[in-house]
């Protein structure tokens, strides 16, 4: 009996430790925006501890993540202040956008590291509709000598003032967006996501 009970308690703890809190798909998401959303613009919006140079992070980390491990093309990423008054982003739905990756970060340095949260949505351009959401918390030190390389390349992009923000922003964005769905592409679309070079 006992040895039964382990492994229903350890993926108890598993989950009990998990950074997503939860996550939504719509229901038609494979006949309908499977097919149909792929080319996105990351925004972080609003800025995660209140700073440009963070928020850019956030986006940056995003744009590079979703480029690398899923089907998506994100083609754009953005940081803006302040709350969305329009949650379906019809200004950054220019043309050869079909949806809006929008993270809506709370983060702030503690100690060593950083408590860190994110509410995630994959918004359609054509008319504003959530395809996919997640929530996410957690807290992480700093420094970790995996990371050492990244730290130093987003310093060299953005400037000393992220160097603290990097490993907690990678963890937590890995975390909420590995529960992103993957979009079907064409040829084309394969084509095209090569380009993109990330």
């Amino acid at each position: 009996m006992r040895k039964q009970l382990w492994p229903v308690l350890g993926l108890g703890l598993l989950s009990a430790c998990s950074a997503v809190k939860s996550q939504r798909l719509r229901s038609d998401y494979d006949t309908v925006d499977k097919h149909q959303v792929k080319r996105l613009v990351v925004v972080t919006q609003p800025l995660p501890d209140g700073k440009v140079s963070v928020g850019e992070l956030w986006s940056l980390v995003a744009r590079q993540w979703v480029n690398q491990n899923r089907d998506f093309l994100v083609k754009e990423s953005v940081a803006l202040p302040d709350v969305p008054t329009d949650t379906t982003f019809k200004a950054l739905c220019v043309e050869g956008l079909e949806g809006v990756l929008w993270l809506s970060p709370q983060m702030a340095l503690k100690g060593s590291g950083a408590e860190a949260a994110v509410q995630a949505k994959l918004v359609r351009c054509r008319d504003g509709e959530e395809v996919w959401a997640a929530e996410s918390a957690g807290s992480w030190d700093s420094q970790d000598e995996d990371y050492a390389q990244r730290i130093g390349q987003y310093v060299q992009e953005l400037g000393e003032e992220v160097a603290p923000y990097v490993v907690p922003t990678a963890k937590l964005l890995r975390a909420t967006l590995d529960t992103l769905p993957n979009p079907e592409l064409t040829d084309a679309d394969k084509d095209e996501k090569i380009e993109l070079g990330e």
